[in-house]
């Protein structure tokens, strides 16, 4: 690599030399130096040039370069194939209409893209796809400039890293934090307007801000975000929101217009105070709730891409539930209702999967129930019923209901933890007893068509629902018991609607 002027990372308090700057990259590409030398020399031996590409250098001068790589070449997608056939483990062709050939090599997943000098629908904005022969082309059409830099693969250099490319100046962008276009933004977002979102996300990843010119055309430009598949606008929410600092990114997207487009009811809470009055509005809040549920993940996992939604939205039914009390208060009953059937027409406007939207509507439903609770006053049965209530997603809710508490006044804060802690006390001791997870009638199916003497149908399920409520109510019944309620229930109540 020649001598770059590669920049800080944005976290860093002081500026760093370049030297130090590009011992870094160095030592983040060097980790990759026998996939890199091995294609290098087949791309030279079959006279193409080769070269990293976009976020894989991005991240190299970060410092956080990972095992995915991107590269982009003259050659055609057809030779492409050709060239790394021997070499790669496996192949894919999912982008192949698009250039780009997926290989897989001893953990290692690369994407090989030919140069691209597209033109765009402008009524569509779909790419017309039309290879290119300069790198420089290819670079020029990237979304910001710090994706826009190259390395060109030398077999015969260290490392196999050869010449450091970059006629946009996007070190300059990066050592500075700053999401720039290389070409006039408004052209940039034009061409394809999910551009806009891409600047949100990578300001939660990168920690980067966008450079003045850039959020001016996105506040001029958001409505045209309504032109992008719903799968495309869910996929960068999605990165967005897992990223280092998804605030900053949604704040980003709702104070330039963009939310009013993918995510209108995050920025609607702008509107609502909180009955606390503790916070700006709700929307300030709800920002608060998300960094608190963020703290409460597991470090050694990945980021919990459910929890940070349903923080996100757990209070989006406030606007439309505000009443202003006579005693000059503001509540909001029955939110967590009306959030809950928001959230899920949202998610399935954004075409998220069945699980995807059960999940995350029903932590929105569940997040205010714990404040029944009081000092301990629930019942075994209401203790049993919130574990049943929250099934696999206990764990979450539990994250999500201490993220909620963002009051200052400390003694309530303190007495709203301790409450919660002694919740999930009896929540252990409960199942220490009996299995919680999987509340079940003690009688099954087929005891109860036996028992009762019916065929298979509605009478048998409205009895095996009768039970599991006593078991909710009471906990584990012995045998005799659960068939002496049964016998109960169905001489009562059950046998008059046959």
């Amino acid at each position: 690599m020649s001598d770059p002027r590669p920049p800080a990372a944005a976290d860093e308090p002081a500026a760093v030399d370049d030297a130090t700057l590009l011992a870094r990259a160095a030592v983040a590409l060097n980790k990759h130096a026998e996939p890199l030398r091995e294609l290098g020399a087949l791309f030279t031996e079959a006279g193409q040039p080769l070269y990293l590409v976009g976020g894989s250098v991005r991240d190299a001068l970060l410092g956080r370069l990972g095992a995915d790589l991107d590269f982009t070449t003259p050659a055609r997608p057809d030779e492409v194939q050709r060239i790394v056939r021997p070499w790669a483990d496996g192949m894919w062709e999912a982008g192949i209409e698009f250039g780009t050939v997926g290989v897989a090599r001893r953990g290692h997943r690369v994407e090989i893209t030919t140069f691209r000098a597209d033109t765009y629908d402008q009524v569509s904005r779909n790419p017309q796809v039309r290879f290119g022969d300069r790198l420089e082309d290819d670079l020029v059409r990237r979304d910001f400039t710090v994706n826009a830099m190259a390395v060109r693969l030398d077999p015969d250099r260290p490392g196999g890293i050869g010449e450091f490319l970059d006629p946009l100046d996007g070190l300059s962008a990066l050592r500075a934090g700053v999401l720039d276009t290389p070409s006039a933004p408004e052209v940039s977002f034009g061409d394809d307007p999910l551009r806009m979102l891409r600047a949100a996300r990578f300001v939660s990843q990168l920690q980067f801000a966008v450079a003045p010119r850039v959020r001016k055309a996105i506040e001029e430009m958001a409505p045209e975000l309504s032109r992008i598949t719903a799968e495309r606008v869910a996929a960068e929410l999605d990165k967005l929101l897992v990223g280092a600092d998804p605030v900053a990114g949604i704040d980003l997207m709702v104070q330039t217009g963009m939310g009013d487009q993918v995510l209108p009811e995050v920025g609607g809470m702008r509107m609502a105070i909180d009955e606390h009055h503790q916070h700006k509005d709700v929307y300030q809040h709800s920002l608060t709730v998300l960094r608190q549920a963020i703290d409460l993940e597991e470090p050694a996992e990945a980021p919990d891409l459910v929890l940070r939604w349903a923080a996100l939205l757990h209070d989006i039914g406030k606007p439309a539930t505000r009443r202003h009390e006579a005693d000059g208060g503001v509540s909001f009953h029955h939110h967590e209702v009306v959030g809950a059937k928001m959230t899920r027409k949202r998610m399935r406007v954004l075409k998220y999967s069945k699980q995807m939207v059960d999940d995350v509507s029903q932590l929105v439903y569940l997040h205010l129930r714990f404040h029944g609770y009081g000092d301990g006053r629930w019942t075994d049965s209401a203790v049993r019923r919130y574990v049943t209530d929250a099934g696999p997603l206990l764990n979450r809710l539990h994250k999500l209901v201490r993220a909620d508490c963002t009051t200052r006044n400390k003694r309530r804060a303190a007495r709203l933890q301790a409450n919660y802690d002694d919740l999930e006390e009896r929540i252990a001791v409960l199942e220490a007893k009996e299995d919680l997870a999987r509340v079940r009638p003690d009688l099954d199916g087929n005891e109860i068509m036996k028992l009762l003497d019916i065929p298979a149908g509605p009478e048998v399920g409205r009895a095996w629902n009768y039970l599991k409520e006593l078991r909710l109510d009471r906990g584990p019944l012995d045998h005799d018991e659960a068939v002496a309620e049964l016998l109960r229930w169905w001489n009562e109540e059950g046998s008059a609607s046959v």
